[in-house]
């Protein structure tokens, strides 16, 4: 009998000490939560303070660009303005389109239904995205500077009506650093403004601007075209 209480006891106060513990640690999970929800509101003004900083980034460079081009040696020797060829070595397709492909800055490539597209690194960059009704995707990673020996922004839009053809087109996307595009650098890029030439500056997110220039580049309807702005890193496009 005492055998019997002692463990009975035991057992008691083991299960209080268990229900005890449980207690703490639910009580210490809830003291967390309630940390890192008071710092949300925190977390969200730093993200976007992020973003825009990424913007006075971007914008600032256009403006050294402008500036240099000012007193540019070759502009000054009387250089004749750049014509776009609207085609490249970087222009990549195949009757038959990989299932995925990395497409850098300057390029054009295509990718079969169901594939991957991935853009890496994308900063002040831009991506456009045409989705095909048969479900393929064709892919360009407009850069805001030319990278040696990729297209420029001013030829982008026409290698990737090139490649696109003359194939039915469900949606065209846009991603990437908008608040630091003119839409005119698809018409003109940067490395194209000689002596006396004023480079445009974004003020801001131009979503409209981007669209139409984007819609008059590819010769497609404006209703199409979506424009999204999205933090730096890699795009993965399915």
């Amino acid at each position: 009998m005492i055998d019997v209480d002692g463990f009975g006891s035991h057992s008691f106060r083991s299960n209080a000490s268990r229900g005890l513990s449980q207690g703490c640690r639910a009580a210490d999970v809830e003291r967390r939560l309630a940390a890192i929800r008071g710092h949300l509101p925190h977390l969200v003004i730093v993200a976007k303070v992020v973003i825009e900083l990424k913007r006075v980034i971007a914008t600032l460079a256009v403006a050294l660009v402008g500036a240099a081009t000012l007193t540019s040696p070759s502009a000054a020797a009387g250089v004749a303005p750049y014509e776009p060829t609207h085609a490249g070595p970087r222009v990549v397709s195949s009757a038959a389109a990989p299932a995925s492909a990395t497409v850098k800055e300057g390029q054009v490539k295509e990718i079969a239904p169901g594939g991957v597209i991935t853009y890496p690194s994308v900063t002040s960059c831009l991506t456009v995205t045409v989705r095909l009704r048969g479900g393929g995707l064709v892919g360009a990673h407009a850069s805001l500077f030319q990278v040696p020996g990729e297209l420029r922004s001013d030829e982008i839009l026409g290698a990737l009506k090139q490649l696109v053809g003359g194939r039915p087109v469900a949606a065209i996307e846009v991603r990437g650093a908008v608040g630091a595009w003119h839409p005119s650098y698809f018409v003109k890029a940067l490395e194209g403004y000689g002596e006396g030439e004023q480079v445009p500056i974004s003020e801001g997110p131009d979503f409209n601007g981007i669209a139409q220039a984007v819609s008059r580049g590819l010769g497609l309807p404006r209703g199409l075209v979506t424009v999204e702005d999205v933090p730096d890193g890699d795009q993965n496009i399915r």
